[in-house]
């Protein structure tokens, strides 16, 4: 039964992630928005969705380690194994806004969240706005840097749709994620309590598997049409948007205390390796390019993690 109670959960997560999605694109389209900033915003936003629903579920039902599991092990995931996949798709050219603004910026959030943690365990409702505001600079970098782009950036395949399936999809995809949240997270707590293991493992596995998967199929539909644009940005634009504004959110509508002691021993210092190993992975031996080697590299370690989590 709590497979069951987390498979639905996982799939009204997609489904409504997806539902969301195709509001934003919707509107984006309407409104012209270039693709450097759907990635970095739009996409990167209504893919983080599932990641926020659930961690704000959990973190109201006083699951610290769920909340914050989450988001630390979809992080992982998305470099480990969603970019991985990706490149052995197709290989990247990285642009220099990925010097810039992309790996820095991510950088800054892991770090900031690592303090935030290490200082006294725990993400505090000031600490939440201290996220948020970051959030709120880096996106008003973003666009004034993308102003400052002269380059003719091609417009977005989705075909623009009526408001009315905007909010459509909006109100269908909320209800969805919603409900799929409350399923997943009974259905992780009560698988944890079953397997007699700590609900960090579960965060950091299973869930964060499940709400992983808006972004690894965003990502890959994107390396499939050649779009680096989107697939690199997505994914390290949902990385910046899963601390920022998940966390950010999420502490200031419930603070998240008493978090299990391995995600500060362990897991945090993960996704802080994952985040850096992108650096020298772009810069050798070829570079501006990641290809099907550095998927393989990113792979192999992400399921090095995975051994040293279950053990």
């Amino acid at each position: 039964m709590n497979f069951l109670y987390i498979i639905a959960g996982l799939i009204l997560l997609v489904v409504g992630g997806n539902w969301l999605l195709k509001s934003a694109l919707g509107i984006s389209s309407r409104l012209k928005i270039s693709k450097i900033i759907v990635g970095l915003t739009v996409v990167s936003f209504a893919t983080s969705l599932p990641e926020l629903i659930v961690s704000v579920k959990a973190a109201l039902d006083g699951y610290p380690d769920i909340a914050i599991g989450n988001v630390v092990g979809s992080n992982i995931r998305n470099i480990g194994l969603v970019l991985g996949v990706v490149l052995l798709i197709n290989a990247i050219q990285i642009n220099k806004t990925f010097f810039t603004i992309d790996w820095p910026t991510k950088m800054i959030a892991s770090v900031v969240l690592f303090v935030f943690l290490i200082t006294d365990g725990k993400l505090s409702r000031i600490e939440g706005f201290i996220l948020i505001a970051l959030l709120i600079v880096f996106l008003i970098y973003l666009i004034k840097q993308n102003k400052k782009i002269d380059v003719a950036i091609p417009e977005l395949d989705e075909d623009a749709i009526s408001y009315m399936k905007v909010f459509g999809f909006l109100a269908l995809g909320g209800f969805a994620l919603w409900a799929g949240s409350d399923l997943l997270v009974k259905g992780a707590v009560n698988l944890a309590d079953n397997l007699g293991v700590s609900k960090r493992v579960i965060a950091v596995t299973v869930v964060s598997i499940g709400t992983s998967i808006p972004e690894l199929a965003s990502s890959v539909i994107a390396s499939i049409k050649k779009e680096n644009d989107i697939s690199i940005g997505n994914i390290i634009g949902s990385n910046i948007f899963n601390i920022l504004s998940v966390l950010g959110i999420t502490s200031i509508i419930k603070p998240i205390e008493q978090i299990d002691a391995q995600i500060m021993s362990q897991d945090i210092y993960w996704m802080l390796g994952f985040g850096f190993i992108l650096l020298p992975l772009v810069l050798l031996p070829k570079k501006h390019t990641l290809g099907f080697k550095e998927g393989i590299i990113l792979l192999i370690t992400y399921f090095v993690f995975i051994y040293f989590t279950i053990i």
